[in-house]
């Protein structure tokens, strides 16, 4: 796979297998914090990780993809916590190729007017190695990347900037310890296992990734079956956590990586709480299935050499679903604005960044 070396664009740098044919997720590296979020309410966190970025309004920046799992459940706390006025938002191409992440006339760099997402990564640290991934909350002031880890973003927007948002709370005390648990409780076998499912080089990868991702959701089904939301009666970070896998799961992970022993419709609790949390205010419209399939089907020449894009299945996450049947309900209404970007004053967008040298 691709990424910079020493800040220099690089192909084939690396494998994302192991000699076992084991899918194996890089570290993200930049993991500072805002003020604000003292190291008790960092769960997987580096406690001494620095959190020296002033909490201000119309300062940072999210870059993200609509394709992208991670990315969403950031786009997800800064829609629902009333932050869209707060921190501007950006979104890139859907389709990934040699050059990375990339933004176009329709899909503008709004800050520094990049071409390709690898040079906001370079301008940060010239002499980074590392992968270019979604999400990034970026520091306009400083011109830096703050941090890139999906996890710690989201407790950023939720905890550190709680007081320039609606008051929503998204990782309320009496159940702290709990979401954190249920975050990595299902990352390795459900938001990471799909990828462990789908990028498999041996059956035997392919095999225990796929027990675990669904012994995972089995658990998640049964755990719905009497609770309202994982963490209980509201919502929470551990819920925008798993969405995004869900809303995902039947248009590509099913077909695409092969996680086919069941589809999420197929669950009766795991696809109404999927169509409650779908229908809450505000969330529909951080969903883009096509940017979805456009990018796993296009961007995994590896998985599907071919390209082509399936035109199912027909899912229809508005339908009406029976949550309301459990104690509880969300707390969120229609947060702020519904503008999906909103940026500051943009530089004039540079030329062809293919071969560009990077300073």
């Amino acid at each position: 796979m691709n990424m910079l070396v020493d800040g220099q664009w690089t192909r084939d740098a690396y494998e994302s297998t192991n000699e076992d044919g084991e899918f194996e997720r890089s570290e993200t590296s930049f993991r500072s914090y805002v003020e604000g979020v003292p190291p008790e309410v960092r769960g997987w966190g580096d406690p001494d990780a620095p959190a020296s970025f002033p909490v201000e309004s119309d300062r940072y920046h999210l870059y993200i993809s609509r394709a992208c799992p991670w990315a969403h459940r950031t786009a997800l706390v800064r829609r629902l916590a009333g932050l869209d006025d707060i921190i501007s938002l950006s979104v890139v191409e859907p389709e990934r190729y040699d050059e990375g992440w990339q933004f176009s006339d329709e899909y503008p760099d709004p800050i520094n007017s990049f071409d390709s997402l690898y040079e906001t990564y370079a301008h940060a640290d010239p002499d980074y190695t590392g992968r270019v991934t979604v999400p990034v909350l970026y520091d306009r002031a400083t011109e830096t990347v703050v941090n890139n880890e999906s996890a710690e973003i989201m407790r950023m927007l939720d905890v550190g900037f709680h007081s320039l948002g609606n008051g929503v709370d998204l990782y309320p005390e009496g159940v702290r310890k709990e979401v954190d648990d249920l975050i990595d409780e299902m990352y390795e076998p459900v938001n990471n296992g799909v990828y462990r499912a789908g990028f498999a080089d041996s059956q035997a990868a392919y095999d225990e990734a796929v027990d675990d991702l669904f012994a995972t959701l089995d658990r998640f089904e049964e755990l719905l079956g009497e609770r309202r939301y994982l963490a209980g009666e509201t919502l929470t970070e551990a819920d925008l956590a798993l969405f995004p896998t869900l809303v995902r799961f039947d248009h590509v992970y099913h077909v695409h990586f092969k996680c086919n022993r069941r589809a999420i419709h197929e669950y009766p609790n795991l696809w109404n709480y999927t169509k409650e949390l779908f229908q809450l205010p505000g969330v529909a419209e951080t969903v883009n299935t096509n940017h979805v399939t456009r990018h796993y089907y296009r961007s995994h020449g590896s998985v599907n050499p071919k390209r082509l894009v399936p035109t199912g299945p027909e899912i229809d996450f508005s339908a009406p679903h029976d949550r309301d049947r459990l104690a509880g309900g969300p707390t969120v209404t229609c947060p702020c604005r519904l503008s999906t970007v909103s940026v500051p004053p943009s530089r004039p967008r540079r030329g062809s960044s293919t071969g560009r040298s990077l300073r």
